[in-house]
């Protein structure tokens, strides 16, 4: 019988389930419903959602193990899921658990960690050692992988690069306390909220602006590409703090390529004209260049769940 892992990636509005090869091959998948408004109840819909694919797949093939990504601070070597976001902690032993649950053994990390896993093993780490992951979607995050490793800091936080200010006359304040934060300006979010905040000031905009439902970067791109002024505004701000927080990268960790993922960047339209604001001694180093993750966006994070299984 063939052997297989599972993987799960939980997101926002919802959790797929995937069953892989050990060589990255996904079988098949299921999506479910998450509710992520505290580590227990993901917790409890992940064990839902992982018993529901075992009855409907689990006899077909031998799975030997489980691997999940999740959003917020993961201690991957003791399984501990410590925090799903800032002000909203709880600490669970989320690796144990599905282990008793299940009876196979269970490995977690942190979502962008593990799209980084995946780009290290199957993308830009089989040609460099050394490169950022930037993932740019709702929010902002990266890893920083240094002689073929992933750098998780002290309190298993590095890689927050939301955080990083990009603009220190700014009085947009984050959530994380400090003001200008590229998150604020880049992240598909970030880009909603500025054009909500300066809707006012431009009253002919095309963009169909609604108070309860998101601007998304799709529309804010086709606007552009039609010269509204909002959305000229909202991106050519975005892209110039997204330069600034990949040199900002590329300083700090010596890469020799940046890749990118997430939403954002999936069609390589941001990509193309973020590239052009780069500084060239800033980015002479990096020889591999700067380009968009080549595996699917929609399923880097649980390929890296599965290559953390099979570990």
């Amino acid at each position: 019988m063939e052997e297989t892992v599972l993987a799960v990636d939980l997101g926002g509005t919802k959790i797929l389930v995937g069953e892989l090869t050990k060589a990255g091959e996904i079988i098949a998948s299921k999506k479910y419903p998450s509710d992520v408004s505290s580590q227990r109840a993901a917790t409890e819909k992940i064990k839902i959602a992982i018993a529901d694919y075992l009855q409907e797949y689990g006899s077909n093939r031998l799975i030997t193990g489980i691997g999940i990504c999740v959003v917020g601070r993961v201690d991957t070597d003791l399984g501990e899921w410590i925090e799903i976001h800032p002000g909203l902690s709880e600490s669970i032993s989320l690796a144990d658990e599905i282990k008793e649950r299940f009876k196979l053994p269970c490995k977690i990390t942190n979502d962008v960690s593990s799209a980084a896993v995946a780009e290290n093993e199957l993308g830009m780490g089989t040609e460099t050692d050394n490169f950022v992951y930037i993932n740019i979607g709702t929010g902002i995050a990266a890893r920083t992988i240094t002689d073929g490793s992933i750098i998780s800091g002290g309190h298993f936080n590095a890689g927050e690069v939301g955080h990083m200010v990009v603009d220190i006359t700014s009085d947009d304040q984050c959530s994380c306390g400090r003001f200008g934060c590229v998150e604020l300006f880049a992240s598909g979010l970030g880009m909603h909220r500025q054009a909500m905040k300066l809707k006012n000031l431009y009253p002919k905009t095309t963009l169909a602006i609604k108070e309860d439902q998101r601007i998304s970067f799709e529309e804010l791109r086709r606007a552009y590409e039609q010269e509204d002024a909002l959305a000229r505004h909202v991106v050519d701000r975005a892209l110039k703090a997204a330069a600034a927080l990949t040199m900002n990268m590329v300083r700090v960790s010596d890469p020799e390529a940046v890749i990118f993922g997430g939403g954002v960047m999936s069609d390589h339209w941001f990509l193309e004209k973020m590239v052009t604001l780069l500084n060239a001694k800033t980015m002479r180093f990096v020889t591999h260049g700067v380009s968009v993750t080549d595996l699917d966006p929609q399923t880097i994070a649980l390929k890296g769940a599965a290559l953390l299984a099979c570990s």
